[in-house]
């Protein structure tokens, strides 16, 4: 018996990314974002949504990709990523959000290790839609740390 998980569809230049559904709490349309100062690059400030304030992700920049300036698809993806025991909310901005689909994990792949232009421990395989391959991404490795791959030695990476 195959299983299907269900996957929240984005775009990130040009590439179809999918987080799991069961950690999107909502996608919101672009709005101004607080700065905070001494931030990390990928880290663009804050928002308020219903009284409660989340930290809001370039989800290209994270990914190493330029930063671009939003367009009307633009969106912002509030989360609940589990991290270190606890959940954290958080924001990523997308270039763009396609649909809600359905993943057979039998037709999931491990992420490929070949110097590709992203990160590949943010991966936490490749989905296939169709003819087409959705990117799934690994949360808590993307947000855990400043970039090191969990499994290597800060002294490593040095």
């Amino acid at each position: 018996m195959t299983q299907n998980a269900q996957y929240l569809t984005l775009g990130i230049d040009g590439e179809s990314f999918g987080i799991d559904i069961a950690h999107v709490r909502e996608i919101l349309d672009m709005r101004p974002i607080s700065k905070l100062p001494h931030a990390p690059d990928f880290l663009l400030g804050m928002i308020d949504v219903r009284g409660t304030g989340f930290p809001i992700v370039d989800l290209r920049t994270k990914l190493g990709l330029p930063r671009v300036a939003p367009t009307e698809a633009t969106r912002i993806i509030i989360l609940d990523v589990p991290l270190d025991g606890r959940t954290l909310g958080v924001g990523f901005v997308a270039d763009r959000v396609f649909e809600v689909t359905s993943l057979d994990s039998a037709q999931t792949d491990a992420p490929l290790d070949v110097g590709g232009r992203w990160q590949s421990h943010y991966i936490a395989g490749l989905g296939r839609k169709g003819e087409a391959f959705v990117i799934v991404l690994d949360l808590a490795r993307l947000m855990a740390g400043a970039g090191v791959p969990p499994d290597v030695d800060a002294s490593e990476a040095a």
